[in-house]
């Protein structure tokens, strides 16, 4: 394993800005995982520290594939991490649409292409990502479609779905976008959770990838890694979204993986002040909650659920 900082900047108050990569492996450039660009990604930075853990262990044992290569930059915004902000902390800006940067920019812009710049030539990209909306995911694979995604290349990593988005106008600025122009296969994982380490939920994320590095010929086969998942292949435009009809505290009754019939009870919205039932949420259809809201108290027409039919 080697280390190295691809990027540097001073501080006037605090240790200096840096972003470290490890590098394992030699030859070709044929894998570069990214972890977390925002501060709130507590269990993306959970899952790359496993990961970091895993390949040095793999190259100790001789199990990497000779003339590849594979580069992870375990975390991304190190300074907006240690002061628990989700975005850049001076400005509020995202460097997740900062791509492909600008090395005189502003400082996420040159965040953005000093990461760039160090991960475009790879033949695969992972990125470890979040959603918009706070909350609990079941564990798959997203890619833009940008004519250049590689579906079939993502089945390998086992997971139970993959999805699909078209790209909005403001989608050409994220890395999974960027990385696909470059001629990179890149595919943004979600790890089931955002603000909280999760053991069972980043353990199924590290199979995940370690599946995908075995059937791409960058490790060979180790007994550990479980054989996952047929992977349904979905549009993100065709799951049903299930939104609060009141404001007030959310009783959860069902969590992100159950299967769900029709009228089924999700949840509860309870008035915060007379303790009454305001809404019983109730599923519109049957099928697996793809994703639910991790806050207890909820904003009148704030997504609760998504189902995948």
């Amino acid at each position: 394993m080697k280390e190295t900082i691809i990027f540097q900047m001073k501080s006037t108050y605090r240790d200096d800005f840096r972003i470290k990569a490890f590098s394992f492996g030699e030859g070709e450039h044929t894998l570069a995982i990214v972890g977390p660009m925002r501060g709130d990604e507590i269990h993306q930075q959970y899952v790359c520290a496993r990961l970091v853990s895993e390949l040095k262990k793999l190259e100790e044992d001789n199990e990497l594939v000779k003339g590849k290569s594979i580069l992870v930059i375990p975390s991304c915004n190190p300074f907006s991490f240690n002061v628990k902000r989700r975005f850049w902390a001076m400005d509020n800006t995202d460097i997740n649409r900062m791509f492909p940067g600008y090395d005189k920019g502003e400082t996420t812009q040159r965040i953005a292409s000093a990461i760039f710049e160090a991960i475009k030539d790879y033949k695969y990209g992972i990125q470890l990502a979040s959603f918009y909306v706070p909350g609990d995911f079941v564990p798959h694979i997203r890619m833009l479609k940008t004519g250049y995604e590689a579906i079939d290349d993502a089945h390998l990593f086992g997971l139970p779905f993959i999805t699909t988005h078209e790209p909005r106008p403001f989608d050409t600025a994220l890395l999974n976008y960027n990385w696909q122009l470059w001629n990179c296969k890149a595919f943004s994982l979600y790890c089931g959770h955002t603000e909280r380490a999760d053991k069972a939920t980043s353990q199924q994320s590290l199979d995940a990838m370690m599946r995908f590095m075995h059937k791409t010929s960058i490790i060979r086969r180790t007994p550990s890694y479980s054989s996952g998942y047929e992977s349904v292949v979905l549009e993100e435009e065709d799951m049903r979204s299930i939104k609060a009809t009141h404001a007030g505290l959310l009783q959860q009754l069902k969590v992100a993986g159950d299967v769900v019939n029709k009228d089924e009870t999700l949840a509860r919205i309870i008035d915060p002040y007379d303790g009454s039932v305001t809404d019983e949420v109730k599923s519109p259809i049957r099928g697996v909650i793809f994703f639910c809201t991790n806050s207890t108290v909820v904003l009148q027409n704030a997504i609760l659920y998504k189902i995948a039919l």
